[in-house]
């Protein structure tokens, strides 16, 4: 009998090789490049079983990231769950439109609305190291993976926090204010036929949809935001691939200045701002 090699174990999958030599490394907790070194090692029968029953569940369409519990995002090795959204590289565009107008050199307090696994909160915290941010989540779960992220990636000026949006004592217009908020809120509308496709199938579904037009999440963050920022805060939102005009529509229509809009690396506008003025 033909042994089962690294490389005949990729070919057999059934998945595209990047997806395969993902969750062998993962099963074997090695990297791919070892995988490229050892491509004719035989692999042991009970490793061998493991990849191939990883290989048939991503068949199935479970997302990669949910198999092997991890995520990368902005450097950061995150774990994740079905509990929390899978990060993914457009938000960093978010990431560098906020750090854009976040100043190294001076304290600082962020609001993370919705913070799911932690992505936005710890990617900000650890290039603004004098930053204080507060990091949001309706769902305790959720913040459960946040929390233990950030003691992963060893980031500790965030605190995280159970609450429906604004809705915490510590966040109201008469608390201190904050230098900007940041969301990735829910954008998908309810009846959106892409939620029966792809990984999202299997992701949290109350962090994917908000309401018939997929807005309502981002109407109740903008409406807030305002009275929360302070004088030349920032507010910065990741919205869907073509929720621009409507959202800019609610930042000029909450008085908010200097609104813009910003391409994720595809080239679909993915995230809109706007500034607190006087």
């Amino acid at each position: 009998m033909t042994p089962m090699t690294v490389r005949r174990a990729i070919v057999q999958s059934g998945l595209i090789p990047f997806e395969a030599q993902v969750l062998l490394a993962h099963v074997l907790r090695v990297d791919r490049a070892w995988l490229h070194a050892h491509a004719q090692d035989a692999l042991p029968h009970d490793t061998a079983i493991a990849f191939f029953t990883l290989a048939r569940r991503r068949r199935g369409g479970e997302p990669v990231a949910y198999l092997t519990g991890m995520r990368e995002f902005w450097g950061l090795p995150l774990a994740v769950s079905p509990n929390v959204l899978i990060p993914r590289p457009e938000t960093e565009t978010l990431v560098e439109q906020a750090l854009q107008r976040l100043p190294a050199d001076r304290d600082l307090r962020i609001l993370d609305l919705g913070t799911g696994s932690g992505a936005i909160a710890l990617a900000l915290a650890r290039e603004r190291p004098r930053a204080q941010i507060v990091a949001t989540d309706v769902s305790a779960p959720a913040l459960d993976v946040a929390r233990a992220n950030a003691r992963r990636v060893a980031v500790f000026n965030v605190e995280f926090m159970l609450a429906d949006w604004y809705d915490d004592a510590s966040l109201s217009p008469s608390a201190a204010p904050f230098d900007a908020i940041v969301s990735n809120p829910p954008y998908i509308a309810t009846g959106d036929a892409h939620l029966s496709e792809g990984d999202v199938r299997f992701e949290p579904m109350a962090a994917l949809t908000s309401g018939v037009d997929g807005l309502a999440a981002l109407r109740t963050i903008v409406a807030g935001a305002r009275a929360r920022l302070a004088d030349g805060g920032w507010l910065v939102l990741e919205h869907g691939y073509d929720q621009s005009p409507a959202v800019r529509d609610l930042l000029a229509g909450a008085g908010f200045a200097d609104i813009g809009a910003f391409r994720d690396l595809a080239g679909v506008q993915r995230v809109a701002l706007g500034r607190r003025a006087g």
